[in-house]
């Protein structure tokens, strides 16, 4: 009986708290939701202007994670201020954890830092073709801490900033041009100024090739079993594993129709009979 008169007493208490902190909750959550409906709309019209205005794409996705996660802190804050915790000393606390959990996610913050580096340096942009970290790809986008490769097989590969800056880079797209070299070997008994006629007019017929610099035909090496020439046309960056493969097929052609032939791994086995000698008594 006294149980049920106290709590009868505070239950108009208990009713005021649940409408005051219920309202103050729903507040949050929808302070939340807006937040982060704005946050990825501020994301995507910065996208979209900073596109239009030909920014590099690599710039692009950087600023714009790192926008949006900006505004998130700013709604989450906001979001628990109208709960009524004091963010203030959050904020206070929230250094002190960071100080911590800094010390424990180093990792993390050295790809946060890479990522800055990229974006700065640019040792490449979105569209590139490099190689770094181990692996080799062309370049989808460069995010807070990670960046997004995508294989010659079309497959997506996710390497830490850190990895990568931390590592040489190979970036084979920034140039506008590049270099062909192909290893020909020829035998010790083919004539060699024909082999190089041969050479000549399948990079003549060649129309990619450029004219400058002069491609370049040459004894590179007297190996073992053969003569290995090399030969070295320029082309555009775009155009080079095009060129490549048709020149391994035009050369072999070429050869073929002269009756020039590749050397090939060969042993010589060579037998000398012994008479047996009969010993006399």
């Amino acid at each position: 009986m006294d149980f049920r008169m106290d709590f009868e007493k505070l239950l108009p208490q208990i009713q005021e708290w649940v409408v005051f902190y219920g309202l103050r909750v729903i507040a949050a959550i929808a302070i939340f939701i807006v937040g982060r409906w704005v946050a990825s709309g501020v994301r995507n019209t910065v996208k979209k202007i900073m596109t239009k205005n030909r920014v590099d794409q690599t710039l692009v996705s950087f600023m714009s994670s790192i926008l949006y996660s900006i505004i998130l802190i700013f709604v989450a804050i906001a979001a628990l201020n109208q709960i009524g915790i004091q963010t203030t000393s959050l904020v206070a606390i929230l250094g002190a954890a960071g100080l911590a959990v800094g010390l424990a996610l180093q990792g993390s913050l050295s790809n946060f830092a890479a990522g800055v580096l990229m974006v700065i340096l640019r040792p490449f942009k979105a569209g590139d073709y490099i190689e770094g970290g181990g692996v080799a790809g062309t370049v989808e986008e460069v995010q807070i801490l990670t960046t997004h490769l995508i294989s010659p097989d079309n497959k997506s590969i996710i390497v830490p900033n850190s990895k990568i800056m931390g590592d040489n880079i190979t970036n084979y797209s920034a140039k506008a041009t590049r270099r062909i070299e192909l290893i020909i070997g020829v035998g010790y008994g083919e004539d060699l100024d024909r082999a190089r006629v041969v050479l000549q007019e399948v990079l003549s017929q060649e129309k990619r090739i450029l004219q400058s610099p002069v491609p370049l035909i040459a004894v590179k090496e007297l190996a073992e079993s053969k003569v290995n020439l090399t030969v070295r046309p320029w082309v555009k960056t775009a155009d080079y594993w095009g060129v490549y493969f048709a020149l391994l097929e035009n050369i072999k052609k070429g050869f073929d129709r002269e009756g020039i032939s590749f050397p090939f791994p060969q042993q010589d086995v060579h037998l000398y009979q012994k008479s047996a000698q009969r010993e006399s008594d």
